[in-house]
């Protein structure tokens, strides 16, 4: 089986898109609707990559519809002063890079479909994105924002615990948001999550956050959960449904803010956190990046970005040649 046919096949199984492109026939709607189920079924994408891709992929169509451009018939030069155009509104140059890469992705399906006969963004170059270093937490910052979280209310007992799995794990927010109890192994000190591209992996959890997720348990008992949210860990007492990202993000945020906290908080700070931890007192990088779910080692290696005083006291230790190993 082909894959054209295979996507037809599984189309009528697809939920619908959050997005739908406007381009007044710039490219055949046709055309559109089965690059999402190509991204959807072949790529695995989740929903809100999917939206992302479409998205970008939307900036593209509205700038072939003002410059009159075919899209089957665009030049290298026709792409590189649309990423031109791009930079002029003032977009970075990181979203820039992202809004390409879809392009790239969207040719490459073109090529794939026979739709065109070469690729005219195999030469497309994406802007110098320089070094990207995540905002990182140190412990200390880790527990001022959970000493400041009220624990004597449902939902304080929920977002120490959430902090600590976040920490713990290195989890996405989605995947916390997601996660089941079918997903929790405690008594062995392993959790299961099911990352981007529907790849599973098994984490190892701290005994503290199983510790925080065991009280957190002992409150959710007398929270009213609708029927079919039974098996999501994290759940809102008031309206008894798994907890959605913007929650998650917007109550951080909070936390951050009352715990004085200067730098830009986010869950994903937390995961940040925990790689940069690791890879500080020695994890080894594979490792990381299997418990990360990372496809590339090189996303990993981000963060490598030890501080220079624990990397001094590394190297002060540690070389043969320093007098301080002297004996």
């Amino acid at each position: 089986m082909n894959q054209k046919t295979r996507i037809l096949n599984y189309s009528l199984t697809l939920p619908l898109m959050k997005r739908e492109i406007t381009n007044n026939g710039v490219i055949p709607p046709a055309i559109l609707r089965r690059y999402g189920q190509y991204l959807r079924l072949e790529k695995s994408f989740s929903p809100n990559t999917l939206d992302a891709y479409l998205r970008d992929l939307q900036k593209l169509v509205n700038y072939y519809g003002e410059q009159g451009i075919d899209f089957r018939e665009v030049t290298l030069e026709q792409l590189d002063r649309f990423a031109g155009s791009l930079l002029d509104l003032g977009i970075s140059p990181k979203t820039i890079a992202r809004i390409l890469a879809g392009v790239r992705s969207f040719y490459r399906f073109l090529l794939l479909e026979k739709e065109i006969k070469s690729d005219p963004t195999e030469l497309l170059d994406s802007p110098n994105r320089g070094v990207y270093l995540p905002q990182v937490l140190s412990i200390e910052e880790i527990d001022r924002i959970e000493s400041v979280i009220d624990q004597s209310r449902d939902e304080g007992v929920r977002d120490h615990a959430i902090i600590e799995t976040l920490y713990s794990c290195g989890l996405r927010v989605s995947e916390l948001c997601n996660l089941r109890f079918s997903d929790l192994f405690l008594e062995e000190g392993y959790i299961h999550v099911r990352g981007k591209g529907n790849k599973d992996r098994l984490i190892p959890i701290s005994q503290t956050a199983i510790d925080e997720l065991r009280r957190w348990f002992v409150t959710r008992q007398n929270i009213a959960i609708k029927p079919g949210e039974e098996d999501f860990v994290f759940i809102s007492p008031q309206r008894g449904r798994h907890l959605s990202r913007i929650t998650v993000f917007h109550n951080i945020k909070q936390y951050a803010h009352m715990a004085g906290i200067q730098k830009e908080i986010s869950p994903h700070t937390f995961r940040h956190s925990f790689a940069t931890h690791l890879l500080e007192r020695g994890a080894n990088l594979r490792g990381v990046q299997a418990m990360l779910g990372h496809e590339s080692i090189s996303t990993t290696e981000i963060y490598l970005h030890l501080d220079r005083q624990h990397l001094r006291e590394e190297i002060l230790t540690c070389h043969p040649r320093n007098k301080r190993n002297d004996k």
